[in-house]
Protein backbone atom coordinates (compact mmCIF):
# COMPACT_ATOMS: atom_id res chain seq x y z
CA UNK A 1 0.00 0.00 0.00
CA UNK A 2 1.40 3.39 -0.99
CA UNK A 3 1.61 6.18 1.59
CA UNK A 4 1.60 9.81 0.40
CA UNK A 5 1.98 12.94 2.54
CA UNK A 6 0.36 15.95 0.87
CA UNK A 7 1.37 18.37 3.64
CA UNK A 8 -0.84 21.43 4.20
CA UNK A 9 -3.32 21.61 1.32
CA UNK A 10 -6.69 23.28 0.88
CA UNK A 11 -9.71 21.01 0.99
CA UNK A 12 -10.74 21.30 -2.65
CA UNK A 13 -7.21 20.58 -3.91
CA UNK A 14 -6.98 17.54 -1.62
CA UNK A 15 -10.39 16.41 -2.87
CA UNK A 16 -9.09 16.63 -6.43
CA UNK A 17 -6.04 14.59 -5.39
CA UNK A 18 -8.39 11.96 -3.98
CA UNK A 19 -10.39 11.82 -7.19
CA UNK A 20 -7.17 11.36 -9.18
CA UNK A 21 -6.05 8.58 -6.84
CA UNK A 22 -9.52 7.03 -7.04
CA UNK A 23 -9.29 6.89 -10.84
CA UNK A 24 -5.84 5.31 -10.61
CA UNK A 25 -7.04 2.61 -8.21
CA UNK A 26 -10.09 1.93 -10.40
CA UNK A 27 -7.69 1.46 -13.32
CA UNK A 28 -5.85 -1.24 -11.39
CA UNK A 29 -3.31 0.78 -9.44
CA UNK A 30 -2.28 0.01 -5.86
CA UNK A 31 -4.21 1.08 -2.81
CA UNK A 32 -2.88 4.20 -1.15
CA UNK A 33 -3.34 6.41 1.89
CA UNK A 34 -3.17 10.18 1.48
CA UNK A 35 -2.19 12.13 4.59
CA UNK A 36 -2.90 15.86 4.71
CA UNK A 37 -3.65 18.86 6.90
CA UNK A 38 -6.13 21.49 5.76
CA UNK A 39 -6.32 25.25 6.32
CA UNK A 40 -9.43 26.10 8.38
CA UNK A 41 -12.52 24.73 6.64
CA UNK A 42 -16.00 23.58 7.65
CA UNK A 43 -17.41 20.79 5.53
CA UNK A 44 -20.91 19.40 5.20
CA UNK A 45 -21.48 15.72 4.49
CA UNK A 46 -24.38 14.15 2.60
CA UNK A 47 -26.60 13.82 5.68
CA UNK A 48 -29.67 16.05 5.54
CA UNK A 49 -29.97 18.96 7.97
CA UNK A 50 -26.27 19.65 8.41
CA UNK A 51 -26.75 23.34 7.66
CA UNK A 52 -28.71 23.66 10.91
CA UNK A 53 -25.56 22.66 12.81
CA UNK A 54 -23.58 25.67 11.59
CA UNK A 55 -23.61 28.14 14.48
CA UNK A 56 -21.37 30.89 13.08
CA UNK A 57 -22.48 33.77 10.89
CA UNK A 58 -21.02 34.39 7.46
CA UNK A 59 -19.26 37.45 8.88
CA UNK A 60 -17.64 35.41 11.66
CA UNK A 61 -16.40 32.85 9.17
CA UNK A 62 -14.95 35.54 6.92
CA UNK A 63 -13.18 37.22 9.83
CA UNK A 64 -11.69 33.91 10.92
CA UNK A 65 -10.75 32.87 7.39
CA UNK A 66 -12.81 29.69 7.52
CA UNK A 67 -13.92 28.25 4.20
CA UNK A 68 -17.22 26.38 3.72
CA UNK A 69 -17.36 23.33 1.44
CA UNK A 70 -20.22 20.95 0.63
CA UNK A 71 -18.54 17.55 0.43
CA UNK A 72 -19.78 14.23 -0.92
CA UNK A 73 -18.59 12.22 2.07
CA UNK A 74 -20.92 10.59 4.56
CA UNK A 75 -21.81 12.17 7.86
CA UNK A 76 -22.75 15.62 9.08
CA UNK A 77 -20.85 18.87 9.60
CA UNK A 78 -17.24 18.94 10.79
CA UNK A 79 -14.21 21.20 11.01
CA UNK A 80 -10.75 20.63 9.56
CA UNK A 81 -7.73 22.77 10.30
CA UNK A 82 -3.99 22.87 10.98
CA UNK A 83 -2.88 20.45 13.65
CA UNK A 84 -5.48 17.90 12.59
CA UNK A 85 -4.16 14.77 10.91
CA UNK A 86 -6.34 13.68 8.00
CA UNK A 87 -6.04 10.24 6.41
CA UNK A 88 -7.76 9.47 3.11
CA UNK A 89 -7.41 5.76 2.25
CA UNK A 90 -8.17 5.04 -1.41
CA UNK A 91 -8.70 1.29 -1.90
CA UNK A 92 -10.91 -1.36 -3.44
CA UNK A 93 -13.01 -2.84 -0.66
CA UNK A 94 -13.23 -6.22 -2.40
CA UNK A 95 -9.42 -6.50 -2.43
CA UNK A 96 -9.47 -6.23 1.36
CA UNK A 97 -12.56 -8.40 1.84
CA UNK A 98 -14.37 -5.55 3.60
CA UNK A 99 -17.93 -4.32 3.68
CA UNK A 100 -18.43 -0.59 4.14
CA UNK A 101 -19.28 -1.07 7.81
CA UNK A 102 -16.28 -3.29 8.45
CA UNK A 103 -14.05 -0.76 6.69
CA UNK A 104 -15.22 2.05 8.98
CA UNK A 105 -14.55 -0.15 12.00
CA UNK A 106 -11.02 -0.84 10.71
CA UNK A 107 -10.39 2.91 10.59
CA UNK A 108 -11.59 3.21 14.17
CA UNK A 109 -9.40 0.25 15.20
CA UNK A 110 -6.30 1.87 13.69
CA UNK A 111 -6.86 5.12 15.59
CA UNK A 112 -7.55 3.26 18.84
CA UNK A 113 -4.30 1.29 18.44
CA UNK A 114 -2.37 4.47 17.72
CA UNK A 115 -3.73 6.14 20.84
CA UNK A 116 -3.00 3.04 22.91
CA UNK A 117 0.71 3.46 22.08
CA UNK A 118 0.43 6.93 23.63
CA UNK A 119 -1.20 5.49 26.77
CA UNK A 120 -4.57 7.01 25.87
CA UNK A 121 -7.48 4.58 26.33
CA UNK A 122 -9.95 5.06 23.47
CA UNK A 123 -13.11 3.34 22.33
CA UNK A 124 -15.85 3.18 19.74
CA UNK A 125 -19.37 4.41 20.37
CA UNK A 126 -22.05 2.12 18.93
CA UNK A 127 -24.34 5.14 18.56
CA UNK A 128 -21.85 7.46 16.83
CA UNK A 129 -19.09 6.69 14.31
CA UNK A 130 -15.62 7.86 15.37
CA UNK A 131 -13.20 7.43 18.24
CA UNK A 132 -13.89 8.61 21.77
CA UNK A 133 -11.75 9.18 24.87
CA UNK A 134 -12.27 10.41 28.42
CA UNK A 135 -11.50 14.10 28.91
CA UNK A 136 -12.19 15.61 32.31
CA UNK A 137 -14.36 12.69 33.29
CA UNK A 138 -16.67 12.79 30.29
CA UNK A 139 -16.56 11.24 26.81
CA UNK A 140 -15.13 13.44 24.08
CA UNK A 141 -14.60 12.79 20.40
CA UNK A 142 -10.98 12.87 19.26
CA UNK A 143 -11.41 11.44 15.76
CA UNK A 144 -14.20 11.94 13.23
CA UNK A 145 -14.83 9.58 10.33
CA UNK A 146 -16.74 10.20 7.12
CA UNK A 147 -16.33 8.07 4.01
CA UNK A 148 -17.70 7.60 0.53
CA UNK A 149 -17.54 4.49 -1.65
CA UNK A 150 -17.79 4.94 -5.42
CA UNK A 151 -17.64 1.92 -7.75
CA UNK A 152 -16.28 -0.13 -4.86
CA UNK A 153 -13.37 2.22 -4.13
CA UNK A 154 -13.18 4.37 -0.99
CA UNK A 155 -12.74 8.11 -0.65
CA UNK A 156 -12.46 10.52 2.30
CA UNK A 157 -11.61 8.98 5.67
CA UNK A 158 -10.69 10.15 9.15
CA UNK A 159 -9.63 13.32 10.98
CA UNK A 160 -7.61 12.98 14.21
CA UNK A 161 -7.21 16.06 16.40
CA UNK A 162 -3.54 16.34 17.35
CA UNK A 163 -2.82 20.02 18.08
CA UNK A 164 -6.03 21.36 16.54
CA UNK A 165 -7.34 24.68 17.88
CA UNK A 166 -10.52 23.35 19.46
CA UNK A 167 -12.10 26.82 19.61
CA UNK A 168 -13.07 26.37 15.96
CA UNK A 169 -15.48 23.61 16.94
CA UNK A 170 -17.55 26.25 18.76
CA UNK A 171 -18.62 27.42 15.29
CA UNK A 172 -20.56 24.19 14.69
CA UNK A 173 -22.38 21.32 16.36
CA UNK A 174 -19.63 18.78 15.58
CA UNK A 175 -21.01 15.86 13.60
CA UNK A 176 -24.49 17.05 14.60
CA UNK A 177 -23.99 15.67 18.14
CA UNK A 178 -25.22 18.38 20.49
CA UNK A 179 -23.61 18.42 23.92
CA UNK A 180 -20.80 16.06 22.91
CA UNK A 181 -17.41 17.80 23.28
CA UNK A 182 -14.36 17.26 21.12
CA UNK A 183 -10.78 17.01 22.32
CA UNK A 184 -7.22 16.64 21.03
CA UNK A 185 -3.98 14.88 21.83
CA UNK A 186 -2.55 18.21 22.94
CA UNK A 187 -5.38 18.76 25.41
CA UNK A 188 -4.87 15.28 26.84
CA UNK A 189 -1.05 15.11 26.79
CA UNK A 190 0.07 18.74 26.97
CA UNK A 191 3.81 19.07 26.42
CA UNK A 192 4.13 15.31 25.97
CA UNK A 193 2.28 15.47 22.65
CA UNK A 194 4.47 13.89 19.95
CA UNK A 195 5.15 15.84 16.75
CA UNK A 196 2.72 15.45 13.88
CA UNK A 197 5.26 13.45 11.87
CA UNK A 198 5.43 10.81 14.61
CA UNK A 199 1.64 10.55 14.90
CA UNK A 200 1.39 10.24 11.13
CA UNK A 201 3.95 7.44 11.03
CA UNK A 202 2.30 5.56 13.89
CA UNK A 203 -1.15 5.89 12.34
CA UNK A 204 0.13 4.77 8.94
CA UNK A 205 1.47 1.55 10.45
CA UNK A 206 -1.79 0.80 12.24
CA UNK A 207 -3.95 1.67 9.23
CA UNK A 208 -2.01 -0.71 6.99
CA UNK A 209 -2.16 -3.45 9.64
CA UNK A 210 -5.90 -3.00 10.24
CA UNK A 211 -6.85 -2.81 6.58
CA UNK A 212 -4.68 -5.70 5.43
CA UNK A 213 -5.64 -8.03 8.26
CA UNK A 214 -7.83 -10.26 6.13
CA UNK A 215 -6.72 -9.35 2.63
CA UNK A 216 -4.86 -11.61 0.30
Amino acid sequence: MNIENLGLLDYRSAWAAQEKAHAAVLAGGPARILFVEHPPVITFGRRDGGEHHLLASEKQLQELGVEIVKSDRGGDITFHGPGQLIAYPILRLNDFRLSVGAYVHRLEDAVISTLAELKIPARKNPAAVGVWVEDGGEPAKICAIGVRVSRGVTLHGLALNVTTDLAYFDLIVPCGLAGKPVTSLQKLLGERTPPMSEIRNRLAVHLVAALERFSG
